[in-house]
């Protein structure tokens, strides 16, 4: 007897999201058809908690797992900070950095800060290149496990990209330390929501989860700082790799064993091949990351693009999707398990979401990398000085973050996402009417203040409706939203490296050109206002897809 997969029922379209499953009693006519064998049972009651958990063990719970998007930016900000200083100490070549194609500033000519390197973008490659498919085998195996390897492995790169010694080593360690991220970050939502009764708890823990970012980026920022000018920039790695493996060893203990756990190795083999759509991975993950890829290699420049390699890979793409999309279809029509039903992309607020994610996790990606570029480029801040003028995101941020867990059950989430998108356009416009000489409290302070209120807010209103949306498969959602913002990130940074790079080639090879720092202000101000102006995409996304959403994350 064959057994209907969770993706077997189409959903309908509709602009209205079921928030909890129905508990209705099933019919009598099912208690009376053949059940299937045991190894063949669906799994959907092992993501629910076995016994009640105290609020002590909660809070605990939601700390530990909070822990790795503290992590995961307190690395992204020690790179950001780190960059010519890396790139220096190791003799980082040309063949692995992009961005290399604008003339640099005279008074700059000595500094790699101007590229964007591999080292950071390698990371994110693996990364979402993997997600989809670590976050299925976290359903299957259990959040518990897979986020203790992650963090294992997260602890042993980060000490080795201390250790390395060229770029080669670097990129292999950075690249390691992103397949470890790709492990945990789907395996938090799926204890979040194994461990989190629905409601006003999981609001909380969700918000606690996306308020690990800035207290992380703000974190990689001041120690990158710190240790650049006392001692080198391998001292916060050390730093960081000794605190993950402290978050490791407490993760062992405060973290409750799944149910999945007590499956005998036999089962959770047969469980794999069955309830995960491994073509379905494939495909989808070697699209993701060409295109990652190939983003990257667009931000170097147009010119860049134009080479064989990356001619053959998008030619490759182009063939991939509709692989990609034939193949889930008739996963789906076929009743059997799909990576991503394509049902779903008829839910108006599953594909608003997944756009709306988009365009913020890209627009805040830039902007955040080209107010570090102005502050270093522009204004000729050092390390240390830049790291401190980021301290007003990481408060906001937090700020941000904890009231949104406890608005979203009084305000809906439409409303939520339109406002934080109009406070946050307010950064990248400040940023293009900023003038180098003028004072950081007249301008910079209140664009860093407004800089993570859409993608905080929208972290944990995406997080409750993605995981609402996936309801027997909270490891995959956790997968799904990450893979979407990892995307944006990449698109988002590559737009606008290019419109910076061709407006300051513009006004270097002009018939007046200009002073080589007037020229790159110019190239960072377009920047600045295409960040801005994306925010419109935002409002539109919002108005038409969540509009009927409501409140999220409220009990039924």
């Amino acid at each position: 007897m064959s057994v209907p997969m969770p993706w077997t029922h189409r959903r309908q379209p509709s602009d209205v999201l079921e928030m909890q499953p129905s508990t209705r009693p099933a019919s009598p006519q099912a208690g009376a058809q053949e059940q299937p064998k045991a190894e063949e049972q669906p799994e959907v009651q092992e993501k629910l908690p076995k016994r009640a958990i105290s609020k002590q063990r909660m809070y605990l719970i939601v700390a530990t797992v909070a822990c790795i998007t503290f992590v995961n930016s307190t690395l992204s900000g020690l790179m950001t900070v780190s960059l010519p200083t890396i790139a220096r100490d190791i003799h980082l070549p040309d063949s692995l950095q992009l961005l290399d194609s604008i003339p640099r500033p005279r008074t700059q000519a000595n500094s790699s800060f101007f590229a964007v390197l591999w080292p950071p973008a390698v990371s994110s490659l693996s990364c979402g290149c993997t997600l989809l498919a670590f976050g299925s085998i976290s359903d299957v195996v259990g959040g518990r496990k897979i986020y203790l390897l992650g963090m294992f492995l997260i602890t042993g790169t980060t000490i080795a990209c201390g250790l390395s010694r060229n770029g080669i080593e670097l990129i292999l360690f950075r690249t390691t330390q992103g397949l470890a991220m790709a492990l945990c970050l789907p395996s938090s939502v799926l204890l979040i929501t194994s461990n989190i009764p629905h409601g006003e708890n999981q609001n909380i823990a969700f918000a606690c989860l996306g308020a690990g970012q800035p207290i992380g980026f703000g974190f990689g920022l001041i120690i990158g700082g710190l240790f650049i000018k006392e001692l080198t920039w391998r001292y916060g790695y050390y730093l960081t790799g000794v605190l993950t493996f402290a978050i490791f060893i407490g993760a062992i203990f405060a973290l409750p064993a799944d149910a999945a756990e007590s499956q005998p190795i036999s089962r959770i083999w047969f469980r794999i091949r069955r309830d995960i759509d491994w073509i379905g991975c494939l495909l989808l993950s070697t699209c993701n990351g060409i295109l990652l890829y190939l983003f990257s290699v667009l931000a170097s420049g147009t010119h860049n693009f134009v080479t064989s390699t990356s001619l053959s890979l998008t030619v490759i793409v182009i063939f991939i999707i509709p692989a990609f999309v034939l193949w889930v279809r008739k996963q789906e029509r076929l009743g059997q398990k799909a990576i991503i039903p394509p049902s779903l992309w008829g839910n108006k607020v599953f594909a608003s979401l997944c756009f709306i994610v988009f365009i913020v996790w890209g627009c805040f990606n830039a902007t955040q990398y080209f107010i570090s570029l102005y502050f270093q480029l522009i204004q000729g801040l050092s390390a240390i000085q830049t790291s401190l003028r980021f301290l007003p995101q990481a408060i906001m941020g937090l700020g941000t973050s904890l009231l949104t867990g406890w608005l979203v059950k009084y305000v809906p989430a439409a409303i939520l996402i339109v406002c934080s998108a109009i406070i946050t356009a307010v950064c990248p416009i400040l940023m293009a009417t900023l003038d180098p000489a003028w004072s950081y409290w007249r301008s910079s302070f209140f664009a860093l203040a407004c800089i993570p209120v859409c993608a905080d807010v929208l972290f944990t209103v995406a997080s409750l409706l993605t995981v609402s949306l996936f309801p027997d498969d909270h490891g995959l959602a956790g997968g799904v939203f990450n893979t979407v913002s990892n995307i944006g990130n990449s698109v988002g940074l590559a737009a606008a490296a290019v419109i910076a790079a061709s407006v300051t080639k513009a006004d270097l090879e002009g018939s007046h050109p200009k002073d080589p720092i007037d020229a790159l202000r110019s190239g960072y101000r377009a920047s600045f206002l295409a960040c801005a102006v994306s925010n419109v995409l935002v409002l539109i996304g919002a108005y038409y897809g969540l509009r009927k959403v409501g409140k999220v994350g409220v009990k039924n």
